[in-house]
């Protein structure tokens, strides 16, 4: 697989755009904190707007990857994102950067991000053979492990050392180099030529909309991932509040302790080539994704500003980015390994219409509960609530799967 220049270039490519997408989450939310003044309710209204693309264009987005060549829409995507993410620092320099702006780029930010999720995971399928799938997830995923270590802490550290408009250039630079790199694939991929008479787009999402509801793993797989999100994206958004506000800690101490997720989800990128082969794909599942959840229900109790209290919630979030990576590479090989090869896109974004659909509401949620109540508390009804997702999963198929990956229209025995 490595000996693949494509399979390379994709994989340098991928990285680079999750450096991009890591830092934009700490240096576009401490824009608007530091350098705007925002409050928790505009603050969870800008992760709303970055997250309800996935709402509205996830499966018109799956429907238009499975018609056309993934690298062309990777491309494209980040040349936009990059664009978008340049213009920032312009509107600053222009005095019409505002809250309003931002939020319409972040929206345009967004909209992109869909398209290259979708294209990237569904890209993989077409260059590598089914045996190698979970190794090439594990590759693709270390990377953004990677890009969680280096990201945010270099977004927090620009913000710290130069001004926040100036430190979202990161992103766009990173965006620019994964442009150049994906559009140097020279692989003709495998995609469903147009017949003389195409289907609709609808006709097409309802393809792909009825093998995940009908199929109870990918639905069981889509289900959790919501519950996940949901309660994930109210919790980042009063931990965003929470770090700066309550523990009082700067921007580069921010950057650092959310860049603990990455060494963590490193490991777990290692860990999720071998451990679902040995103990089994269900096992893991369920076990990482309590183990995740559990451990940040200790974040609410942290308190001060010491150098004891950042080194324990990198301890944390390391913790929960061992564990979620776990689970989110081994569900990414199980739903590839399920999913018939023709609507590889229409099934990803489908389960990201599902599972992410409802991370724009949370965003709002988190913002309404850290307007209403104290962070602390906060906090803890967010982390409770992500704990329904491992619940769910411990009563669905996902737990009865073994060592071997399933085939598509396999049945998972009961």
């Amino acid at each position: 697989m490595w000996r693949d220049p494509d399979f390379r270039r994709l994989w340098a490519g991928q990285t680079a755009s999750q450096f991009g997408a890591q830092s934009g989450q700490v240096t576009l939310p401490l824009l608007a904190v530091v350098a705007l003044n925002a409050d928790s309710t505009q603050l969870g209204a800008l992760r709303a707007v970055q997250q309800i693309p996935i709402l509205l264009f996830s499966l018109f987005v799956g429907a238009w990857v499975d018609r056309w060549r993934s690298r062309n829409v990777m491309v494209l995507a980040d040349f936009g994102r990059a664009v978008a993410l340049a213009a920032i620092p312009i509107a600053f320099l222009l005095g019409v950067l505002g809250v309003p702006v931002l939020l319409v780029l972040a929206f345009l930010v967004g909209v992109l991000t869909v398209f290259f999720d979708v294209a990237y995971q569904a890209a993989l399928v077409r260059f590598v053979k089914r045996d190698q799938l979970v190794r090439g997830n594990s590759a693709l995923e270390g990377s953004r492990s990677a890009a969680q270590i280096g990201g945010p802490a270099l977004g927090g550290a620009l913000v710290s050392l130069l001004t926040a408009p100036v430190a979202v250039v990161a992103g766009a630079f990173f965006f620019g180099v994964s442009c150049l790199s994906i559009r140097r694939i020279r692989h003709r991929e495998s995609v469903p030529r147009t017949v003389e008479r195409p289907a609709r787009m609808r006709r097409q999402i309802a393809e792909g909309l009825r093998l995940v509801v009908g199929d109870p793993s990918l639905r069981a797989v889509g289900l959790a991932s919501a519950l996940f999100h949901f309660f994930f994206a109210a919790l980042m958004t009063v931990y965003l509040l929470f770090l700066p506000r309550t523990l009082h800690l700067s921007g580069t101490a921010v950057g650092l302790v959310l860049a603990a997720m990455g060494p963590g989800a490193l490991v777990g990128s290692v860990l999720a080539a071998r451990l679902p082969r040995r103990l089994g794909h269900g096992v893991v599942l369920v076990s990482s994704a309590v183990l995740a959840e559990g451990v940040m229900l200790c974040v609410p109790a942290v308190r001060g500003s010491t150098t004891l209290t950042i080194a324990s919630l990198m301890a944390v979030n390391f913790l929960f980015g061992a564990f979620s990576q776990l689970v989110d590479v081994t569900v990414m090989a199980v739903r590839q390994s399920i999913t018939p090869l023709p609507v590889q896109g229409r099934v990803v974004a489908t389960i990201n219409f599902v599972g992410m659909g409802l991370t724009p509401l949370g965003s709002l949620l988190g913002g309404f509960l850290a307007g209403r109540w104290d962070l602390r508390t906060s906090l803890l009804l967010t982390a409770v609530g992500m704990a329904l997702s491992p619940l769910f999963m411990a009563f669905s198929p996902l737990a009865r799967l073994g060592r071997e990956l399933p085939t598509p229209g396999e049945a998972i025995p009961l």
